[in-house]
């Protein structure tokens, strides 16, 4: 028993010739691969297993007629062929048409020109769900002219190529119609994105940003059908050697299909993510025109909107248009055809997990990014204020080591000398200036010089800053801390960022990095000066990056958690309380130039956020608990003599023990 297969390299044709194999199918296997493919051979005769001679590679082209097989090749297959399986096909809802013609159609049709010429015994026909188009209801095996809603390319070629078997093949002939198909159920293994992967990057966000356990709101829509790899090849394989089939099409499908909205959670469960609790259907959204649907989108801010939310979650832009899948498979056929055999189709919620975890560590897009922070900064200017000591300090080193055209600036020349030494000391060199950020007119100096030796600034981390701990109820008569904080936090970190916006707009590149407060996520109390200020500057930078989103200029906001630094020390109530060191403050300044995010936050501070815009009085009474149960620090409060710690505070600071994550 001899075969002939194609797309013997895709995805499930490797698998199926491997299933042959293994299977121990007597005969020999040819398959078609194109001349430039020719490299792969021999590790696919390693993937496979194969004896010598078992396998043999035919060069052909499936775009030419009778494959562009040599006339030798030709007469070798003559009368020498039972089952002929066509696997090569784009199976991709986001491919071009003309590709899909060119592949689907025309590929199809030199295949069967192929497999009659040669006497082929059946021609078995790798299809698709597809090709019953976006029917409305129930599509039977034995139904191919009630296909609905073929406007799709994807759709018509697949449907279009089905008819081509049916119409044209002179001998015997079996179509088999996969559903989605995911990687193999106990690996996971998978090699493109496509179908229920598209929404796997959404899942990914959402864990960054929530706790497992935060419900959060998704979508709802038709049923998906999702199948393994595995599962469709060996009911391919056990079908296609089965006697009395020929002529028939089978659904290789899950019997027992779920909603889009099932289908995320049961992933989400896989990720570790929230899963969505609350679900809006989709199917709200379908009575809208597309006459009108497409009016919006040709709006200019409209269509900006819409392409930027689908690019950060990596979704391609007609994907949406699926969600409310209305056809639903039966597959009577394939399954009295496996009876017997122990193949069947597992349950999604039991492999989902291996998919997921495959797609993390193969497929994830971010996978192929360079995302080392030398990749971003190598040979670029990186100016850093409030860098000689602290957070500054250990991000200058970090960007140093990255290659980076590294400056740091600060008041005190004899500390920039010693972090200077410091940095220099690791075999990397930092540039110095000395300068007040809170003095308007040092700043201005500053800038000319700067641009002078340098030319342009490609990120500006705004690092410099006051913070001061005391109740507002000990600041009666300091009103000059309200100013003095929002003179350096705010006005200063403007004033250099103004100096150096203009050169960016010319280069229409740069990148600028606000370092805020967790203080402004959670308005924590005692700190209502400082927070004040972050707050401004908060505000401040989303207003620009509104503006400068069409001139590649990026704006990263980053709510630092308290970090132990000279600032805090003062305030020896923080020695008994988690904070992060200064080398992972770094690391969150580094993944801010790496990945270039709107706002990086923590869950805690996110939480805090959340709680104030949802439960308003629920949080301020939180955030007075914790505000009368520390006081102010003996430099800020009226009592100067400091207390041994609560129980209540020990119990407090030994809860929040790693909160800062």
């Amino acid at each position: 028993m001899n075969y002939f297969v194609t797309g013997a390299t895709g995805f499930i044709g490797k698998r199926l010739i491997k299933r042959l194999v293994d299977q121990k199918r007597k005969g020999t296997i040819y398959f078609l691969i194109r001349e430039s493919s020719k490299d792969k051979v021999p590790e696919l005769q390693k993937y496979w297993g194969a004896k010598k001679g078992q396998c043999v590679p035919l060069v052909g082209d499936l775009t030419k007629a009778k494959l562009g097989l040599k006339a030798a090749d030709v007469k070798l297959l003559t009368g020498n062929i039972e089952h002929f399986f066509h696997l090569a096909a784009i199976h991709d809802l986001m491919a071009d048409a003309e590709s899909q013609i060119e592949t689907n159609i025309k590929g199809t049709q030199n295949a069967v020109d192929l497999a009659n010429a040669i006497g082929a015994g059946c021609f078995q026909h790798v299809s698709s769900i597809a090709a019953a188009g976006l029917y409305e209801g129930i599509f039977r095996e034995d139904m191919f002219d009630e296909a609905e809603n073929l406007d799709h390319p994807y759709f018509r070629t697949k449907h279009d190529s089905e008819a081509i078997v049916r119409r044209s093949v002179k001998g015997n002939w079996r179509v088999y119609r996969p559903a989605f198909v995911v990687g193999d159920s106990k690996t996971g293994e998978m090699d493109k994105i496509d179908g229920p992967y598209y929404f796997f990057k959404l899942i990914q966000k959402m864990r960054k940003m929530l706790p497992a356990w935060v419900p959060t709101i998704g979508i709802e829509g038709g049923r998906i059908n999702i199948v393994p790899v595995d599962f469709v090849v060996n009911a391919m394989d056990h079908i296609a050697h089965k006697t009395g089939l020929d002529k028939r099409a089978f659904h290789l499908v899950d019997p027992k299909p779920y909603r889009i909205g099932d289908v995320l959670n049961i992933f989400a469960k896989a990720a570790h993510a929230p899963k969505m609790e609350i679900r809006l259907n989709a199917a709200m959204f379908g009575f809208i025109p597309k006459g009108v649907k497409k009016g919006l989108m040709s709006l200019t801010p409209v269509r900006r909107i819409v392409n930027t939310v689908m690019k950060d979650l990596d979704l391609p832009q007609d994907v949406m248009g699926y969600i409310n899948w209305p056809t639903r498979y039966d597959c009577r056929d394939t399954t009295a055809a496996l009876a017997g055999s122990g193949i069947e189709c597992p349950d999604l919620e039991n492999y989902a997990w291996a998919v997921w975890d495959y797609w993390e560590r193969h497929l994830d897009p971010s996978l192929f990014i360079d995302r080392t922070l030398s990749g971003q900064v190598k040979d670029k200017v990186v100016l850093i204020t409030g860098g000689s000591s602290g957070i500054g300090l250990a991000a200058a080193q970090k960007i140093a080591a990255a290659g980076a055209v590294t400056i740091i600036c600060g008041r005190d020349p004899e500390k920039l000398k010693e972090a200077q030494d410091l940095i220099k000391k690791d075999g990397h060199t930092v540039h110095t200036y000395a300068v007040d950020i809170a003095n308007m007119d040092d700043c201005d100096l500053f800038v000319k010089k700067l641009l002078s030796d340098f030319g342009h600034v490609d990120v500006l981390i705004n690092n410099a800053g006051r913070s001061i701990r005391r109740g507002i109820e000990n600041s009666f008569d300091r009103f000059h801390d309200l100013e003095r904080t929002m003179q350096l936090n705010y006005f200063g970190a403007l004033r250099v960022t103004y100096g150096l916006l203009p050169k960016m707009m010319e280069r229409r590149q740069g990148h600028v990095i606000n370092i805020s407060s967790i203080g402004v996520l959670t308005n924590a109390p005692r700190f209502s000066a400082y927070v004040a200020s972050k707050g401004a500057l908060d505000s401040w930078t989303r207003c620009a990056a509104s503006e400068f989103a069409d001139m590649n200029i990026r704006f990263t906001t980053i709510n630092m958690p308290l970090v132990k630094t000279p600032m805090i020390a003062p305030t020896k109530l923080y020695n008994n309380v988690p904070t992060l060191t200064p080398e992972q403050a770094a690391d969150m300044i580094a993944q801010a130039i790496i990945q270039k995010p709107v706002r990086i936050a923590t869950r805690l501070g996110i939480l805090g956020q959340v709680m104030h815009a949802v439960v308003p009085k629920t949080a301020q009474i939180v955030m007075n608990t914790s505000f009368r149960m520390f006081p102010d620090s003996t430099s800020a409060s009226k009592d100067k003599k400091a207390s041994a710690p609560t129980a209540d505070q020990i119990a407090f600071t030994t809860l929040l023990q790693g909160i800062h994550f």
